[in-house]
């Protein structure tokens, strides 16, 4: 059963080995293994004692071309083929895949069965149950191990954005309310708990996360990311894929860890007027300074399992066949040794969007030159290797390259040892308790406070008097994309009437935003407007009997979302509130200077709140993003005070279409100005406010002058000088200036959360690194040259003070 078949092309095992050097640790074993790993009385790739390298080189030494093909295809229409309704049948899947399977798409959802279509929809049709995953998973693992010539199993992946993307599993907030936090500890905790929910299933491998720095919000995507900011992409980057893998280098996964992906290299987050896919008007010079920096922070500190190229392209090449992107700097110059896994669709759209590939065998060569080692969703490209290998057109050494890292990773998850899911873990981890308090956690963390002029906020019980609870988003638990059905799911309403019992709480719809619900449809209407203007009235009316007006308005899954089609489409060119809403607003603010009622806003969003007359016309507006399955609570014991609101703003809010792109670490030349308009952000990166005040000294150094070298340590005190306990994000950023290329206005350098007591003060330390103070000279070589730098502290980018020192 485990011998070669005779006659067809294998690779030796010093060619495999060749094939494998860099691309684990247990390479480093290979010299000093004992012969005694090729002796035992099983095949040694079975033998999980012997080195890894050895182990895909004896496995490879093995395999049929057609076998090696296999393992680097990925089946997820393909599942129809494989089941009865949605139970595994090993007869059919010998039949459909007589090589085995390699990787297999999303096993959560029903692709494949009749009827089933958009499985990244959020209704319950669209997906298993945890019990039907778990055993589908386990059933096609046996098969795989028992009914396939080599017994190779299957590697599964799964969606994770802010949560495993499958029933009853924990929703936490959206990607960028998680930024918002600034608590990599919390991302930590958050992606631990994804990680052991998806693991428990069977699934090893998780396409998360996204740390694309954004820098467009009328890119549908922008909710899935966090921020604008490298450094900060990059910190919570780190956090997050530790939570999900494990701390820093390691060979194998833990038992309840899950390999991430690196998300989606690069340029995606500023794509030509704000439409996904678009090209990246990028130089390298900015794609190293602003693009790359999560990424190479990431690879180099961890042992991250996989990255994603992009869908666009730069300058001229798509990322799936970016050979200098993927090869020369990815596994080059950072030393990445995991998997690339394309996007779903992206090689074969080197053929049929950006037109470098004549079709989609060329498409599939051009994509392992690159470096490209898996072709998801379904392998409709690399299923032309068979034949172009044979006939001569394609090298083999690329299957083989590409087949080597994919058996290397399988062996890493430990799929060979157990790859299965377990039902009684499933079922005790799933959404319990542990993991509900954590999404509450994290949804209090991540309310950002944006205007309290007067202080209406926070309400008190014994003063608010009637409360109306108006609009589009007040009675619905808004998750964002990729995202699934959890167990349980907290609207506004529903935590308001939770937390204040007592109140009186009266409702109205306001308007309605969209025509549908359903976040996985293509088509998207707005709602009728003559509709929505009687709903207004009567929002008016009920607003009228009241003391105080909560109005919740925003986005839904539809209006702010990954556009992956044309057929399916998520920019937008206004970023304003759409539809009726700002009616609405005008509407309920016209009632509250007559009543003397105080206005709240509660933007429940997946984009930034660039709401110019929301804001002028709120007594105050509290940032709750898409909050998860807890946000209800959170943004209820926020408004009443039971929360203090210490979030900040991951990116800078512009006021209009027309500052785009507007980011806070921008060249001094920029930003001079608009005739008739505005040239600051309607709210700069960084920006949150608290129900106390804090006070944060300038940063302070023990001497002026730091060799190239040397690292800058830095202590900033920060006091609370208010009335109550809260939290403060302290920041720091650095200048530069007089060197020899343009340098930002600020680049942050460090940041830290902090819980403090009224009069509680506290000194915090941060380190800036030669390599913080290194940027790339007109060579175009990185470097920390002599010069100026001032160290700004404060609690947004905004609200500064400054040290002077000095590089020589």
């Amino acid at each position: 059963m485990n011998a070669p078949v005779i006659g067809l092309p294998l690779v030796s095992r010093r060619s495999a080995l060749k094939l494998l050097a860099g691309g684990s640790m247990a390479a480093m074993a290979v010299a000093q293994a004992p012969a005694a790993f090729a002796q035992g009385s099983q095949p040694l790739y079975k033998d999980a004692a012997a080195p890894i390298p050895l182990r895909v080189a004896d496995l490879m030494a093995r395999m049929t071309l057609r076998e090696k093909v296999q393992q680097i295809r990925t089946a997820w229409q393909g599942k129809g083929d494989m089941i009865d309704d949605l139970v595994f049948n090993p007869a059919k899947a010998s039949a459909a895949f007589p090589d085995g399977i390699g990787h297999l798409t999303r096993p959560s959802d029903k692709r494949g069965v009749p009827g089933i279509t958009g499985a990244a929809g959020g209704t319950a049709a669209r997906w298993r149950t945890p019990r039907e995953t778990v055993d589908f998973i386990n059933a096609v693992q046996r098969w795989a191990l028992e009914d396939t010539r080599l017994g190779i199993p299957v590697l599964f992946h799964e969606e994770s954005l802010h949560g495993y993307m499958a029933t009853e599993a924990t929703m936490f907030p959206q990607a960028i309310a998680l930024a918002g936090t600034f608590d990599t500890d919390l991302m930590y905790r958050v992606q631990s708990v994804i990680a052991r929910e998806t693991r428990a299933r069977g699934v090893p491998y998780v396409l998360s996360p996204v740390v694309d720095t954004v820098r467009d919000p009328r890119w549908g995507r922008i909710e899935e990311c966090w921020g604008e900011c490298p450094y900060l992409c990059a910190e919570m980057g780190v956090a997050a894929v530790e939570g999900l893998q494990g701390r820093g280098k390691f060979e194998k996964l833990a038992d309840d860890k899950v390999f991430a992906t690196l998300k989606h290299m690069t340029g995606h987050g500023q794509p030509e007027a704000g439409n996904n896919i678009s090209p990246a008007q990028l130089s390298e010079r900015d794609l190293r300074e602003n693009f790359f920096p999560p990424f190479r922070e990431i690879v180099q500190r961890t042992s991250v399992g996989a990255v994603m190229p992009s869908y666009n392209e730069i300058d001229g090449i798509p990322s799936h066949a970016n050979a200098w992107l993927l090869d020369t700097v990815l596994r080059g110059e950072w030393g990445f040794d995991g998997i690339i896994a394309s996007d779903y669709g992206g090689v074969h759209e080197l053929a049929t969007l950006h037109h470098v590939a004549r079709d989609l065998e060329d498409a599939a060569h051009q994509a392992l030159l690159a470096g490209v080692d898996s072709e998801l969703p379904e392998g409709m490209a690399f299923a032309t290797l068979e034949d172009a290998v044979e006939a001569g057109r394609i090298p083999v050494e690329l299957v083989d390259r590409a087949c080597a890292r994919m058996l290397t990773f399988k062996m890493r998850c430990g799929l060979f040892e157990n790859p299965y899911g377990d039902w009684e873990k499933t079922e005790a981890l799933t959404g319990n308790g542990e993991a509900r308090a954590l999404a509450l956690e994290a949804a209090r963390k991540s309310m950002c406070l944006l205007t309290n002029p007067t202080g209406a906020l926070p309400l008190s019980e014994a003063t608010m008097g009637r409360v109306a609870v108006i609009g589009p988003n007040h009675a619905i638990a808004r998750l964002g994309g990729y995202s699934s059905v959890p167990k349980q799911a907290i609207s506004l309403i529903e935590g308001l009437r939770e937390i204040a019992p007592q109140a009186d709480f009266v409702t109205a719809q306001g308007v309605f935003i969209t025509t549908s619900e359903d976040r996985s449809q293509s088509d998207v209407r707005l709602a009728p407007r003559d509709e929505n203007l009687r709903l207004i009235a009567e929002a008016a009316e009920i607003a009228r009997t009241a003391n105080t007006v909560i109005l919740a308005i925003g986005d839904t899954e539809q209006t702010s979302r990954e556009g992956f089609a044309t057929t399916h489409l998520g920019d937008r060119t206004v970023i304003d509130i759409v539809g009726e809403q700002n009616e609405l607003v005008d509407a309920i603010a016209a009632v509250c200077a007559e009543t003397g009622a105080k206005l709240i806003v509660c933007a429940i969003n997946g984009r930034s709140p660039s709401w110019p007359n929301v804001v002028a016309k709120a007594d105050a507006v509290l940032e709750c993003w898409y909050p998860g399955q807890e946000g209800g609570i959170a943004m209820a014991e926020a408004l009443l005070g039971r929360i203090n609101p210490g979030a900040k703003l991951p990116v800078s809010v512009v006021r209009n279409e027309g500052q785009i792109p507007l980011f806070y670490n921008h060249k001094p030349s920029a930003r001079r100005g608009y005739l008739f308009d505005d040239v600051t952000p309607l709210f700069p990166f960084g920006h949150g406010l608290s129900y106390t005040t804090f006070d944060i000294s300038a940063p302070r150094v023990g001497k002026a002058a730091f060799g190239t070298a040397e690292d800058v340590p830095v202590e900033v005190t920060v006091t609370n000088t208010g009335s109550r306990e809260g939290d403060e994000v302290v920041q720091l950023y650095i200048t530069r200036r007089d060197v020899s290329v343009t340098r930002p206005v600020l680049e942050l350098k460090g940041f830290q959360r902090v819980t403090l007591q009224p009069g509680e003060s506290r000194t915090l330390s941060f380190t800036v690194t030669p390599a913080q103070l290194s940027f790339w000279n007109r060579d175009m070589v990185e470097v920390n040259e002599p010069g100026p730098v001032t160290l700004s502290a404060g609690n947004s980018s905004a609200n500064l003070r400054t040290t002077e020192i000095v590089i020589q």
